[in-house]
């Protein structure tokens, strides 16, 4: 989650999305050439691709690339399955070239990892969840959507892989939604008085924490995605200002809400304490004395958020303090840009209100995994500072 505005009014659900996730400071995303320009000479018409040699490797090469990659066995791939699929590897790095613009035959190692080693094996992961999932019914039974929950930290790319997984459904034909937990803050008027109902604690001051969301109305959203197993149902995703009221934010205006169309496939509900879950009074208390009313708060989580999940992504970094780097990373690159940003002292601020949750729930949903989740159906992806998935534990 950040706290940048949404940029929803005039632009479809994927171009919102693609403004979200673009402008996460992913550095990666520059491509490193671009094709060279197309000249219109007389009585001949010159392709636009590159005349130099391509800097990416053959199909052999990309073949080692793919199978060096570190999440290939934790989605129970080897090299023999990579082999025999491979024409849809290639078909998956294109479309995700086309949608980051990226040059294909001019693919800087960044983009290459980020593209083989990480947005696609974990695309091949949710596509083998769906299978299984649809399995258990039958013929005649309307299927409900899958959801699928990523629990990730603030700033570490969770939306940017959201959005290109939501892409690559469509591209073969899945009807998908995304949602996120800032999509169910809870409106200007509810903030203002939690705020109030809990004077002098910092981590309620503004949204964020648990207790700062409308719970039933997250059930009635998630519940109604579940049911859209049949032909023409539709209905509006739920989206949040983050600009309102100078920032604090607001519930945006439903007439900017995406429209999702049924049957849906899947749903891709994302959020950075998604799974979290209640810990013992005194580990709280030892973390930060403000975290008892969020840990009381968390107990209604589940049934509102959790339940609805049948398969989880979780994607772990080893020290929560990345969290400042990266966020401080989005905001200079905000600033170089010309558009409005934090000042580090802001960006402190900010992500202090988040860190005595992440110190108090991340070892839990590390070692425990998500509240409520099959191990089965659970894939932990570990990234560095760079936001590239390694081999972890």
């Amino acid at each position: 989650m950040d706290h940048l505005p949404q940029q929803s009014n005039g632009r479809s659900h994927h171009q919102s999305r693609q403004i979200r996730a673009t402008g996460n400071g992913n550095s990666w995303l520059q491509s490193s050439a671009t094709a060279a320009s197309s000249e219109h000479k007389k009585g001949a018409v010159y392709s636009v691709f590159p005349t130099s040699p391509a800097q990416v490797s053959s199909v052999q090469d990309l073949f080692a690339f793919i199978c060096s990659g570190p999440l290939l066995d934790k989605i129970g791939l080897t090299s023999e399955d990579v082999a025999e699929s491979i024409d849809n590897w290639l078909s998956y790095g294109r479309q995700l070239c086309r949608l980051f613009q990226l040059n294909e035959l001019f693919l800087t190692e960044p983009q290459k990892v980020r593209l083989y080693h990480y947005y696609i094996p974990v695309f091949i992961w949710c596509e083998s969840e769906i299978v299984r999932h649809r399995s258990q019914f039958k013929d005649e039974e309307d299927i409900p959507p899958l959801v699928i929950g990523f629990s990730a930290p603030q700033g570490c790319g969770k939306t940017t892989l959201v959005f290109a997984l939501d892409y690559l459904f469509q591209m073969i034909g899945r009807k998908s939604a995304t949602i996120s937990i800032d999509d169910f803050y809870l409106t200007a008027e509810g903030q203002n008085k939690l705020r109030e109902a809990n004077p002098g604690n910092a981590l309620l001051e503004f949204r964020g924490n648990a207790g700062s969301h409308d719970l039933p109305f997250s059930v009635e959203t998630l519940t109604s995605l579940t049911k859209m197993s049949r032909e023409g149902i539709k209905m509006k995703l739920p989206r949040y200002d983050k600009s309102a009221f100078g920032g604090r934010g607001d519930r945006a205006d439903p007439s900017t809400w995406p429209e999702v169309e049924g049957p849906l496939t899947v749903v891709l509900f994302e959020g950075w304490m998604l799974g979290f879950k209640p810990v013992p009074g005194e580990v709280v208390k030892a973390v930060d004395p403000q975290l008892e009313i969020i840990n009381k708060n968390l107990e209604a989580y589940y049934d509102a958020w959790d339940k609805f999940i049948k398969s989880w992504i979780v994607i772990k970094i080893q020290d929560p303090s990345c969290v400042f780097q990266w966020r401080l990373q989005a905001e200079i690159a905000m600033r170089e840009a010309g558009n409005p940003g934090m000042s580090d002292d802001e960006v402190r601020d900010f992500v202090s209100r988040y860190l005595p949750a992440y110190n108090a729930y991340l070892p839990t949903l590390y070692s425990q995994g998500p509240n409520g989740s099959d191990p089965q159906h659970l894939l932990s992806i570990e990234i560095d500072e760079k936001r590239n998935p390694i081999l972890g534990v």
